[in-house]
């Protein structure tokens, strides 16, 4: 089983070497050691992104994803896409890196925010990922009233990705109610794939 440890490693890291490894060495078996919930939940998509069977241990100091490959298929590195969107429909990506809009006054802001996400859908299927950073990803937690908004959305076929660094920093990877936890590699890629980014 090849092994490779990426405690104290800061986002992507942790996904780019199992990345590397997975490339080189194209392993059946393989185990990942990180030290934080965000590079487990993104070690461990990315290892079922790319056909491994995964299985989590936790020991007082580490955590181990330990990956098994499945049978042969397509292994092409990409983020598999919920959105209905077709070929011919350009596909926009935004980006929401606060919690509210603009600078001033707080609560107009946050008002702001919730109308700008209420009128999303009216994109239609153009609308195909967000993307939340930094303060973004306090949208996606329990309690607020915006969530029913963005999980009618995600419901309807839109991609949603949150930061997980973002979470971890502010404590909020067990408050999380809508989305996916990402890193940066999937946050590039998106970027490469999409025909517009639009950064809030």
């Amino acid at each position: 089983m090849n092994e490779i440890d990426v405690r104290g490693m800061a986002c992507p890291a942790p996904v780019l070497k199992t990345k590397e490894t997975l490339e080189k060495e194209g392993p059946d078996w393989i185990k990942v050691i990180v030290d934080n919930d965000a590079a487990k939940q993104n070690v461990t998509r990315f290892l079922e992104f790319k056909n491994y069977s995964v299985s989590v241990k936790v020991d007082k100091d580490s955590i181990q994803v330990i990956g098994q490959r499945k049978a042969a298929q397509d292994e092409t590195l990409s983020i598999p896409s919920k959105s209905p969107v077709s070929n011919l429909t350009a596909k926009i990506m935004v980006m929401i890196t606060n919690n509210e809009i603009g600078h001033g006054d707080p609560e107009l802001g946050k008002k702001l925010m919730t109308s700008f996400l209420s009128t999303l859908a009216e994109m239609g299927q153009e609308l195909w990922r967000l993307v939340f950073l930094n303060n973004g990803v306090k949208l996606t937690i329990s309690g607020l009233d915006i969530l029913p908004i963005l999980q009618g959305l995600e419901k309807n076929g839109v991609h949603i990705l949150v930061c997980g660094t973002c979470l971890d920093h502010f404590h909020l990877l067990d408050q999380k109610q809508v989305g996916e936890t990402t890193n940066m590699l999937d946050i590039i890629t998106s970027m490469q794939l999409a025909d517009k980014v639009i950064t809030i």
